[in-house]
């Protein structure tokens, strides 16, 4: 994956990365953001409507392996669970397609984004890291793309397999036939979703997530459904805090079975860099300016997370 060739685009991704460690501090080796992680290997069996979507490989062939990686939020590698701010969770997942040859799937649990491009990205990071609690509460109040993001964050889960992940930008897929449409992943849990009071938050441990769903694995296949909704014509595609009308048609696109964990975790993770844009026949990115800005800003900070010092 090569870094573009924008100037502006890269020193804005450098920026970000700069603000992250403001706020978190340098922890080299770590993810700027969901560096709290880990992976888990299975497989993507595709429905018999995602023919229809798009000819995307793993779409149309029977199975596919996969790599899961779940995670808290913030750069803080050892962040606890319970930590209001290690929401929204993080789900990234890799479509193994042939050796060197993968596509992604990045999706958190919050249903909003709290910009539409990189500069507002970079003004909502220095608003809501003010040391002045009254200044970020009035940057919030007066930004309503921050507002929006901040109330679509759900209280603490009951299990990383018992959340609902969201695809927030929008990809551009196309079938066999060349018919063409937008849309938008979910990724949810076969298990059902399941959310903890404040009195069931304030009984779990700082690695309840983690211990949970090793022992969930443990006793059998963690299963999602990832659904794809549909666009039509004149709903915004190159704006994730833009939300399409619940009435939009949800393809059905497979079911994602998550059972072993990975051997050597933390090397793995240190090594895996996750990448927004699709890159493969079939899928392709929209023209979401965020989405070249992830991409970058994962690519600078995974290659420097590589050459770290091993933890």
């Amino acid at each position: 994956m090569p870094l573009p060739n924008d100037e502006k685009l890269i020193a804005l991704s450098e920026e970000i990365l700069k603000e992250f460690e403001k706020i978190f501090g340098p922890h080299p080796g770590f993810r700027p953001a969901h560096a709290k992680g880990t992976m888990l290997t299975g497989t993507f069996t595709p429905s018999p409507e995602a023919a229809s979507l798009t000819r995307a490989q793993h779409a149309v062939q029977p199975i596919t392996p996969v790599t899961v990686r779940f995670s808290n939020s913030t750069g803080l590698p050892l962040v606890p669970d319970t930590e209001a701010g290690a929401d929204p969770r993080g789900i990234a997942v890799r479509f193994k397609l042939a050796e060197h040859i993968h596509t992604d799937i990045v999706a958190h649990s919050a249903n909003g984004f709290p910009a539409t491009n990189g500069a507002e990205f970079l003004e909502f990071l220095r608003g809501v890291t003010q040391p002045d609690q009254e200044k970020v509460k009035e940057f919030v109040g007066s930004h309503p793309k921050a507002m929006a993001f901040v109330q679509s964050i759900t209280p603490l889960p009951a299990s990383f397999a018992k959340e609902r992940y969201f695809g927030l930008t929008a990809m551009k897929f196309t079938n066999k036939d060349g018919a063409s449409k937008y849309g938008r992943y979910t990724i949810a849990p076969e298990a059902g979703e399941e959310h903890l009071s404040s009195d069931q938050a304030a009984a779990k441990g700082p690695n309840y997530l983690f211990d949970e769903l090793a022992e969930r694995a443990g006793k059998g296949p963690i299963r999602f459904r990832i659904t794809v909704q549909v666009a039509e014509q004149g709903d915004t595609t190159n704006d994730a805090t833009v939300h399409w009308p619940a009435d939009r048609k949800v393809v059905e696109f497979g079911t994602l079975e998550v059972t072993t964990p990975v051997t050597d975790d933390a090397a793995q993770q240190k090594q895996i860099i996750f990448d927004p844009i699709p890159r493969l026949d079939g899928i392709e990115p929209s023209d979401d300016p965020l989405l070249e800005l992830r991409a970058a800003a994962y690519l600078i900070s995974g290659r420097r997370r590589r050459s770290a010092p091993g933890q």
